[in-house]
């Protein structure tokens, strides 16, 4: 072997923590640009001048932009990304009321024959029946 063997104990315990940290502070970096980039697009108050300008900025000068943009639009971002996790969850709640049924065109008679039906063959027991029937009911 006349060539350098780089082995295990050659690399110190803080030489791996740096990576490590380096590497976290990467991926980190790049979830902040991204957040940013995407919330420069979901913003519906700028218009597309200042979209453009916010990302060109963003895109030219990465870190300077990114903090600037955090301190003069980091609170709007928060409500932006709150607004946008409710509208997805409203979406689902109403693709999930859709696909089962109990959405806005069943009727309270239509789910209560859908029980009735669960109920005759068997597959829900007089109990289930008296909770779902209260809770429809209600």
């Amino acid at each position: 072997m006349d060539g350098f063997v780089n082995l295990a104990y050659d690399y110190p315990v803080l030489g791996v923590f740096w990576t490590v940290m380096w590497f976290f502070l990467w991926v980190l970096w790049l979830t902040v640009l991204f957040r940013v980039i995407v919330d420069i697009f979901r913003d519906r108050d700028m218009n597309g001048w200042a979209k453009t300008a916010w990302l060109l900025f963003v895109l030219i000068v990465p870190f300077l932009g990114v903090l600037v943009y955090v301190v003069a639009r980091g609170q709007e971002m928060g409500i932006r990304e709150a607004q946008h996790a409710q509208d997805q969850r409203k979406a689902f709640d109403e693709y999930v009321k859709e696909a089962t049924g109990t959405g806005h065109g069943a009727s309270t008679a239509d789910e209560l024959a859908k029980l009735s039906d669960l109920r005759a063959k068997g597959d829900i027991s007089e109990e289930e029946y008296a909770r779902a029937k209260e809770r429809i009911l209600n």
